[in-house]
């Protein structure tokens, strides 16, 4: 016993010592906050007096890319990998699912020593595998799918005293989004300090991403910089909906100065990488001010995905603040963070290292070349179908090379002579176009086969049972707006599902989550979206969308069922193998049919 507890002190002293003098990491990445939304980018109407002075603090990467689109930038920070490898290709429609074989930022850390730690967004998934508790997150509370009063959210869900998933359970906490996912957060990091262990924290606030509701001494502010002359002539409306948006960002800013403070009164600023950016561009720029740039989130000309992007660690040997020019993407801050913190890994990232170049040894190669691909949203469609918008396409990308722009294989643009991309030079620059498009053709050939592999949501599994699916992971269908499940919007999907134990299932149909408990043809809260259906069906496919019955010997309890007026759920149940299938629901009415926006899954 002596020998084991022996070996057992010394593996925890190695363990303490391997993170020992390696610096703490804070990754801070706001959701929809674009490149114009700082003061020090030039905003007329907006003050950010604490990211001002991070950003004199820092070192800026000014030509730093990510994707117009929030899930797939995020996988991108997570893996160190391109969108199209890791499988968060969109933001809902069963294609924001993280690969579960491909390690994230958090399992690097995690297995270094360090404690790791999410608050606020994930976005890459709300089931087994895909969970940020699953994917290397010993401390938890966040929110799933794109924003607060998204399908997968709590019902109810306004940006005060929400309820959040603490640690893989429900909790309700007091107190604006932003503020508690950022309080959070440093309660994680003190804990993790006074304890003596180097941190990952990753604090993804929710704001300012619609819907728009900010804190009224924040919203104040802004209308009232808005009321000012210089504003008379902009639209009222405008300038309602900027005192939100902008609003939020103040909370942001504010906020991150609370934070600073933190780290400087324990002790932990000159030992501690900070990294500040944004997701995608902004939602709002072409409206007031763009900071220059064309375009806005979900586009690709430059105000689409251009981000800030800060860097700062006063103790780590990096050069004086300054911008950091040549192009840069979120793929490069996995490795970067590994290398400055002197954490080995054989892993191969589409990204590269930027650690030379941010300690003045090294700079951006003049002749790199980036491509920036994500799937489209399913705008057209209300039922499943193989030739959906979510599928990643080739032409659909853009390459980035020096200061030429390729869009969608059909538009070049120079950023040098033109920087609103009003011209399209693709017929007069041949030499460049070829090269561009060699680049996109190598990299489609590389990532293609695999672009637009579905990945599957496992029931049945000791992890996770029951499971609560949703709309939001139909494939190829989006719902992910609480407002359209009051609605009753006619839509149908399927779940693809990975059974993780053979056995006796039953599946709970509902249009409504357990939390509110509302029959199935009962309108909303605000007396809408009242559903005139009567039965409800129940459908199982294996993977080759084979009829379960017509190839393996299942046996279900009724593949229809008649629905009463005070039905809360239908539940069907189904002996299950272990291995992949469909899961198909419907509801329908004489004139009226869409799928079970809720299913409830449980290995008996």
């Amino acid at each position: 016993m002596k020998t084991i507890s022996f070996a057992v002190s010394l593996l925890c002293f190695l363990v303490s010592a391997m993170g020992g003098n390696r610096p703490n990491v804070i990754v801070v990445m706001t959701d929809d906050q674009g490149y114009p939304e700082l003061s020090v980018n030039g905003n007329p109407i907006l003050e950010t007096p604490y990211l001002d002075r991070l950003h004199s603090e820092s070192l800026r990467l000014e030509d730093y890319h990510v994707s117009p689109m929030c899930a797939p930038t995020r996988g991108q920070l997570m893996t160190g990998l391109d969108a199209a490898r890791n499988g968060a290709i969109n933001v809902s429609s069963g294609r924001a699912l993280l690969r579960p074989e491909v390690p994230t930022m958090a399992n690097f850390f995690g297995d270094a020593g360090y404690a790791t730690g999410l608050f606020g967004k994930w976005h890459l998934g709300s089931n087994y595998p895909f969970r940020p508790e699953d994917r290397g997150f010993d401390q938890t509370v966040w929110f799933p799918s794109s924003h607060i009063g998204s399908v997968p959210d709590f019902w109810g869900n306004d940006y005060f005293d929400d309820t959040y998933v603490n640690n893989g359970s429900l909790k309700q906490y007091k107190g604006y989004c932003a503020d508690v996912f950022f309080e959070e957060g440093i309660s994680f990091m003190r804990k993790a300090a006074r304890e003596g262990k180097p941190f990952f924290a990753f604090i993804a606030p929710n704001t300012p991403h619609g819907p728009f509701v900010a804190k009224e001494e924040d919203e104040k502010a802004i209308a009232d910089t808005l009321a000012q002359p210089e504003f008379a002539e902009m639209d009222r409306a405008l300038k309602n909906r900027l005192a939100l948006y902008l609003g939020m960002v103040r909370n942001i800013d504010t906020n991150m100065g609370a934070m600073m403070k933190f780290l400087s009164d324990e002790g932990l600023r000159n030992d501690t990488i900070v990294l500040f950016m944004t997701d995608n561009g902004s939602t709002h720029g072409p409206r007031y001010f763009n900071a220059g740039m064309r375009g806005s989130k979900t586009e690709l000309w430059e105000g689409g995905h251009r981000v800030p992007c800060y860097i700062s660690w006063p103790n780590g040997g990096l050069m004086e603040p300054q911008d950091i020019l040549g192009l840069t993407q979120v793929q490069d801050v996995l490795p970067t963070l590994l290398d400055l913190c002197d954490i080995p890994s054989d892993a191969k990232f589409d990204g590269m290292s930027l650690a030379s170049i941010l300690r003045g040894k090294a700079v951006v190669p003049e002749n790199r070349m980036l491509v920036i691909n994500y799937s489209r949203m399913p705008g057209f469609v209300n039922y499943p179908t193989p030739f959906a918008q979510t599928h990643m396409q080739r032409n659909l990308g853009e390459v980035l090379w020096k200061r030429w722009r390729l869009l969608e294989d059909r538009e070049l643009y120079n950023l040098e002579t033109d920087p609103l991309q009003q011209n399209n030079v693709i017929d007069a620059h041949p030499e460049v176009l070829a090269r561009m498009r060699a680049k996109l053709d190598d990299w489609w050939a590389d990532v293609g086969p695999s672009a637009n592999e579905v990945q599957r949501v496992i029931i049945g599994s000791d992890h996770e049972n029951p499971s609560r699916l949703t709309g939001c992971e139909w494939l190829d269908v989006f719902i992910d707006q609480q407002r359209q499940i009051r609605v009753g919007q006619l839509k149908s999907g399927y779940w693809m599902l990975d059974v993780a134990q053979a056995g006796e299932y039953e599946f709970e149909l509902r249009r409504w989550p357990k939390e509110i408990d509302r029959p199935i043809t009962a309108p909303s809260e605000q007396g809408t979206g009242g559903l005139d259906v009567h039965t409800a069906s129940f459908y199982l496919s294996d993977h080759h969308h084979m009829p379960i019955g017509e190839k393996r010997p299942y046996r279900f309890e009724g593949l229809n069922k008649p629905i009463e007026s005070k039905d809360t759920h239908i539940t069907f149940t189904a002996t299950l193998e272990k291995g992949p299938i469909a899961l198909h629901t419907w509801f329908r009415g004489d004139e009226t049919i869409l799928s079970a926006y809720y299913v409830y899954v449980t290995r008996k």
